[in-house]
């Protein structure tokens, strides 16, 4: 044979490493073509119809008692985020997009939520987490506090403290856990534990005015953190001296503790020798995901697995709490941020489903709030989820068909947008165009969708105020203020000896958290 001139040797190597892509493509195309020729019949539609219908007719609500609680809460997780999230995941896996099914997708019972707060037309994370954790409304900027109590004045906080779910569970003696890839101490989780006036105390430190620029509030002031030990910025910043990580792991010195900041130690947890386990992977929010440094940090789906290893062994079962910070990525105006965080948020959704059994484990998903996000532009079926709309603008410019309606992405040069043609907006970092200049994008006020299984989670269906979700989920597993309960269930009844309870603490600062 002929030996191929330098040139052709180049691109006959391209060819040979992008062989399996391009047999990938070409499977990918021919896939779609197919499911495109089926979905030109009628039959196609009455067939998967009829399915549908006939699974629907079988369903049957499982009226007795939850063992287990678990609580999934996409942040910022708007309906447009999972509808856009649903068609990247299909072309992550090299079909058209639109068509996939979310784990969350399979959920049998479906409602919408309410998101507004006693003072506030569109919420924020804090009213909202205190909506869902704690059954009632609440204002903006307060944390496990009723609206009696107003935002930033320290006096209102005492006598108005309401209670979470997690609270309540563990006070029956479930194991309890969170789970989360923003700081412990953010909104979201916060909700399951504290009570304060501001959502911006995240340690005294931060009394009475808030600090920004200040380090890891788990620590006292000055403390390195393990992670950047050169990092003046990364350094504890408690004035009270007290290292809360210590005080954590000495709270129960029967119980078999364990604290870990690095992959590798918490891959090395021997769940079956752990009864409470403290993460804290970074000194505050968790990077996200397209950022995360696989070496040093476990990712939510295996901060989950592990969290629900844990808990179970608890015989009287436990609630758990998963929190995915899609909010950040809106915030930013970087729909692939946000997009990837809701993907792998329903990866753990899936985990979650594959260790745990329907029928003593109720299992909600749901959001605290939308964002002003959308996608649209006529695209054609396939369009790349992050690609541009078929048709130029009025403007003659090409535009996304991901979008917002105010953020940092708003850019005019002259008088006019910027024109995004020799712009990369499949970068992991492209900021969408945005209609409204605003240094961070806004929460949404629509309603958001909740998603529930197992064992009552046919009460979950309609229109529903936010703070319905706490109670049913205290119903389902007969915890305060409910005495009324659900019967237990006829099989499946635990036995054996009672093994210790579980606490769990995750997320940036912590990836999960069991409390005795």
């Amino acid at each position: 044979l002929k030996m191929p001139t330098a040139k052709c040797r180049a691109n006959h190597h391209l060819l040979i490493l992008l062989g399996p892509i391009l047999l990938a493509v070409g499977r990918s195309a021919m896939e779609s073509q197919a499911l495109y020729e089926l979905e030109r019949e009628p039959a196609y539609w009455d067939a998967q119809a009829k399915a549908t219908l006939d699974a629907a007719l079988k369903l049957r609500p499982r009226e007795h008692q939850a063992k287990n609680l678990i609580l999934f809460l996409g942040d910022g997780m708007g309906v447009s985020t999972v509808s856009a999230a649903r068609i990247l995941r299909g072309q992550m896996e090299g079909r058209s997009g639109e068509e996939t099914m979310l784990a969350m997708d399979t959920f049998p019972y479906v409602a919408l939520s309410k998101t507004y707060s006693v003072d506030k037309q569109v919420a924020d994370s804090a009213s909202t987490a205190t909506a869902y954790h704690c059954g009632v409304k609440a204002n903006a900027k307060t944390v496990g506090l009723s609206a009696k109590a107003v935002a930033y004045e320290c006096n209102t906080t005492f006598g108005n403290e309401v209670f979470s779910v997690l609270r309540r569970a563990k006070a029956q003696g479930k194991s309890v856990g969170v789970v989360t890839t923003t700081r412990v101490q953010h909104a979201s989780p916060a909700a399951a534990y504290a009570h304060s006036v501001s959502r911006s105390w995240y340690s005294d430190a931060d009394l009475p005015s808030s600090n920004d620029t200040a380090g890891m509030y788990m620590t006292p002031k000055g403390t390195p953190d393990p992670e950047y030990p050169t990092s003046n910025s990364r350094k504890g910043d408690r004035k009270d001296k007290r290292n809360l990580i210590d005080v954590w792991l000495k709270a129960k010195p029967n119980k078999k503790s364990h604290y870990v900041w690095h992959r590798k130690e918490f891959d090395e947890i021997n769940v079956k020798a752990t009864d409470r386990l403290m993460g804290l992977f970074e000194p505050k929010d968790m990077r996200f995901e397209v950022f995360r440094n696989r070496t040093r940090d476990p990712s939510i789906v295996e901060m989950t697995e592990k969290a629900i290893q844990i808990l179970s062994k608890n015989p009287k079962g436990y609630f758990l709490f998963v929190e995915d910070e899609i909010d950040h990525g809106h915030h930013s105006g970087i729909a692939k941020l946000a997009l990837t965080e809701a993907e792998m948020f329903d990866r753990a959704i899936q985990r979650a489903a594959q260790l745990t059994r329907e029928h003593d484990t109720l299992t909600v998903v749901t959001a605290d709030h939308s964002h002003v996000f959308t996608f649209g532009g006529n695209t054609p079926r396939g369009n790349p989820i992050f690609g541009l709309a078929p048709k130029n603008a009025d403007d003659k410019m090409p535009f996304t068909s991901l979008l917002y309606a105010n953020g940092p992405g708003y850019v005019h040069i002259n008088g006019t947008r910027g024109n995004i043609t020799m712009v990369d907006y499949y970068d992991e970092e492209y900021m969408q165009q945005a209609a409204v200049p605003l240094d961070v994008e806004t929460h949404g006020g629509e309603d958001v969708a909740i998603y529930a299984k197992g064992p009552m989670a046919h009460l979950i269906h309609g229109v529903k105020e936010q703070n319905y979700v706490a109670h049913v989920m205290a119903y389902a597993a007969c915890l305060e203020p409910y005495k009324n309960c659900p019967p237990h269930p006829h099989s499946h009844t635990s036995s054996g000896c009672a093994t210790p309870t579980s606490s769990l603490l995750f997320g940036l600062l912590s990836f999960l958290w069991l409390l005795r």
